[in-house]
């Protein structure tokens, strides 16, 4: 599988192609909703008939499954699959790699013939419109009672019932620089939540580690905003990432059930424009369109700016090797507005209703989600964080995870990958409200004149809320 900041990079398009994925459900052949809620029962009859059978063979039950990659990542994900069929007698798994740039057009040709795969990993964004239309199975009963849980912050529910689990449970944090916060003279930001900075305290710190050409910082009376050579922050504005400021200010994009649109409320509306402000009013940070997913690259990396925000899956995929480079980096909790909080995402499998074999789809889908079977390539990196509590409730285990050379020093990255995101973590909003597809693609274009300042936050907001509304509602 791609690393997450590759899939992220390109989310926009893929989002976009879901929602025409979407749409034309709902056109071919009537409700697709209904007639897939009709045909489950009967497909779970056959499969349980065909599964008999086949036990009865003495044959595996072949199940397919779906994920976007070229040759290299279909050759290693197969190889992954490989240990799954070798592990056990009764099913045997083919992998289906489909390029990223026709994945959910491919998917979506595939629904609409009646020849989907039995499972697939899926975009974000796109989950809970699968789920509308009928095409993903209840997973509730994937995991027993006896099984390590997965948190709730990675379940991703439709009507109630969980349909997806993340594969990863990446979460935003802060990066920064130490040997920049060092020649400032300037305490590092904290790890322990109970001691997080609020947002002034987090502009005040920014605007100390900020300095010109002549060596000033923002704070001078004689700083030039002109001539900047070093930021003291730059906060990741990407639509979906934007969320963040807006719970911890005590709203958010929508209602805590997902129902309705609340990125009109004064508490939302002076979050964005916190953010805006970092470049157009304090100086601190340098200007940012939220276009591109490669924030911790151009600032941190670049030797640009002192702090940055983004998701703690840049440990495996840029940092570590920054870090061998000379980077000396570390990682903190975010500063808070009015409540401490962060959010998560990651990329799910689903297992599809149209599956002929849904018990084994869902046992192969277990299987590689669990920890143990990502382990060395991608948890220990850095590159996932773990999804199931006892990584995240027992010491034994938070060690073996954060005590690989991928991360920073355990005292360091303990509080802030485990506490702090076991105790402050919510969902993203694409977790529990469908439709953020369009929400987010319009949210991202309304902003664009907000970070450049030609208009405001509050301005360009209720100018587009009632288009905004008709996003979520799926008539945008």
């Amino acid at each position: 599988m791609k690393k997450h900041t590759q899939l992220t990079v390109r989310k926009a398009s893929a989002l976009l192609l879901s929602l025409a994925m979407g749409l034309s459900l709902a056109a071919c052949g009537g409700d697709a909703s209904s007639s897939a809620a009709a045909g489950t029962d009967a497909t779970a009859e056959n499969a349980q008939t065909e599964a008999t059978d086949t036990a009865d063979s003495g044959e595996k039950v072949h199940i397919t499954y779906a994920f976007w990659g070229g040759e290299d990542e279909a050759a290693n994900t197969q190889k992954t699959l490989d240990v799954f069929n070798a592990s056990q007698d009764r099913i045997e798994v083919e992998a289906i790699p489909i390029p990223w740039e026709t994945y959910m057009e491919k998917l979506n040709t595939m629904a609409t013939g009646g020849q989907l795969p039995d499972c697939a990993l899926m975009s974000e964004a796109g989950v809970l419109q699968w789920a509308e239309q009928g095409m993903l199975l209840d997973i509730s009963d994937m995991y027993g009672p006896d099984d390590p849980q997965p948190l709730d912050c990675v379940t991703y529910t439709y009507e109630g019932k969980p349909v997806a689990y993340a594969t990863a449970n990446n979460s935003l944090v802060m990066f920064y620089n130490k040997d920049m916060f060092d020649a400032a003279n300037v305490e590092y930001p904290p790890t322990d939540v109970a001691n997080a900075w609020t947002w002034d305290e987090f502009v005040d710190v920014a605007k100390q580690l900020t300095l010109d050409s002549s060596g000033r910082n923002a704070k001078d009376p004689n700083f030039d905003p002109n001539s900047i050579v070093q930021y003291g922050c730059m906060v990741e504005n990407l639509t979906w990432q934007l969320e963040v400021w807006c719970r911890s200010n005590g709203s958010g994009f929508y209602s805590e059930d997902g129902s309705t649109v609340t990125i009109n409320e004064d508490a939302a509306v002076e979050a964005l424009q916190a953010v805006a402000d970092l470049y157009l009013v304090d100086h601190v940070a340098p200007l940012s369109t939220g276009l591109t997913d490669d924030g911790v690259q151009r600032s941190l990396i670049a030797g640009t700016c002192a702090m940055t925000t983004n998701g703690a899956w840049n440990i495996g995929t840029c940092l570590e090797e920054a870090r061998n480079e000379g980077l000396n980096y570390g990682v903190a909790v975010l500063p808070y507005m009015k409540d401490k909080v962060t959010i998560c995402t990651g990329g799910p499998n689903v297992v599809f209703s149209q599956s002929e074999h849904p018990e084994e789809a869902m046992e192969f889908i277990k299987w590689y989600s669990s920890e143990e079977n990502s382990w060395d390539s991608l948890i220990a990196k850095g590159i996932w964080m773990p999804i199931t509590e006892p990584y995240y409730t027992d010491e034994e285990m938070t060690k073996k995870w954060l005590e690989n050379p991928s991360y920073p020093a355990y005292e360091e990255s303990k509080p802030v990958l485990c506490d702090y995101v076991r105790d402050y973590a919510v969902p993203t909003s694409w977790y529990y409200t469908n439709n953020t597809v369009d929400f987010n693609a319009l949210l991202g274009s309304v902003l664009g004149d907000v970070w450049t300042g030609k208009t405001t936050a509050r301005e360009a907001i209720d100018a587009n809320y009632d288009a905004l509304v008709a996003a979520h509602d799926g008539m945008g």
